[in-house]
C-alpha cells in the first residue's frame, strides 16, 4: 500500500524501516512530526491517513537523515544519508 500526496511517497513499511534505521521509536517520530503516537501506529498498521499527515511523517524522517527510494520494480525502500 502506497499513500501518495503531492510530495509524499511514504509507505507504512518504509516508515517502520526508517524508524528502525534511525533507532527511534513511535513516540519520538510522533513528536518530531507533531502528530499523535496513535497516528503513527495507525499509519504503520496500514490505515490510510490524510496526505498532509503522511507528508509530515515523511518530512520528519527526512530531516532526521532518511532518503526514501520510490518503487523501481524491486519495491520501495529507505536509505540513510551519509554523515
Amino acid at each position: 500500500m502506497q499513500i501518495r500526496s503531492k510530495d509524499a511517497i511514504l509507505t507504512p513499511a518504509q516508515c517502520k524501516m526508517a524508524r528502525a534505521g534511525l533507532g527511534i521509536g513511535i513516540r519520538e517520530l510522533a513528536e518530531q512530526a507533531q502528530v499523535s503516537t496513535n497516528t503513527v501506529s495507525r499509519f504503520e498498521a496500514g490505515e490510510e491517513l490524510k496526505g498532509r499527515t503522511v507528508t509530515a511523517l515523511q518530512a520528519a524522517l527526512e530531516a532526521a537523515g532518511v532518503i526514501f527510494i520510490e518503487e523501481n520494480g524491486e519495491g520501495p525502500g529507505v536509505r540513510l544519508r551519509k554523515a
